[in-house]
């Protein structure tokens, strides 16, 4: 199994080494680079080119939101994790907006960081209801009111499978549901994606609690 090659961005050097720690305890991470600022963090992004970033927001030199921003610019397949001491929504959401994947608060259990980052690496991250909310508020400002909704053009199988998105189950839970293979609802996710044209899977849930949940609640 390939490693997941880890840059860590956050200015303490004990938050630092805090972090390096927890991922030494999972054979999947292998942390290959730290940054103290946003500055430096784009430097050696493009320079290493890691498959995941944990980016610390408040910074000195360049905060972690211009940070992710220019790192995504070049290189929009990156994964990025914001590192965060609180669950603020307007924080989260503007990372979000700028292309992170998912955020993590510091004082998680190590645990379930590891089991966070495991579901980021694999597009199977949840995010929480307030950021959700944050998304769809956005939605609701960019769309046009009479602008036509796409779900038609989904299939009855990618209907049930953006269901259950919005009601924040993961693949696994997702497949046992529909009594088929996590992979194949990687497929199904992957095809809804591009039909609705959004970019991850924050987007996906978000736009799936107005468009699909709300539906069959009515």
């Amino acid at each position: 199994m390939s490693t997941t090659r880890t840059l860590i961005v956050d200015d303490s050097a004990l938050a630092r080494r805090a972090i390096r720690n927890i991922l030494g305890r999972s054979p999947q991470f292998e942390v290959i680079a730290e940054a103290a600022d946003g500055q430096e963090a784009v430097g050696r992004a493009r320079e290493l080119v890691p498959d995941l970033v944990l980016m610390d927001l408040r910074m000195p030199l360049r905060d972690g939101l211009e940070a992710i921003q220019a790192i995504k610019e070049q290189f929009p397949v990156m994964r990025i994790v914001v590192l965060s001491v609180s669950d603020d929504p307007q924080d989260l959401f503007e990372a979000i907006k700028r292309g992170a994947q998912g955020y993590l608060i510091k004082n998680m259990e190590p645990h379930l960081w590891l089991e966070y980052l495991d579901a980021v690496v694999s597009g199977d991250a949840r995010i929480s209801r307030a950021v959700a909310d944050r998304v769809l508020q956005e939605f609701g400002r960019s769309r046009k009111p009479d602008a036509p909704t796409p779900l038609p053009t989904l299939t009855p199988r990618e209907r049930d499978v953006l269901t259950l998105v919005a009601r924040g189950q993961t693949n696994r839970e997702i497949g046992t549901a529909l009594d088929v293979a996590e992979n194949t609802v990687r497929r199904h996710l992957q095809n809804i994606l591009e039909k609705l044209h959004l970019r991850n899977r924050v987007e996906l849930a978000a736009y799936a609690m107005k468009h699909e949940l709300n539906r069959r609640e009515r």
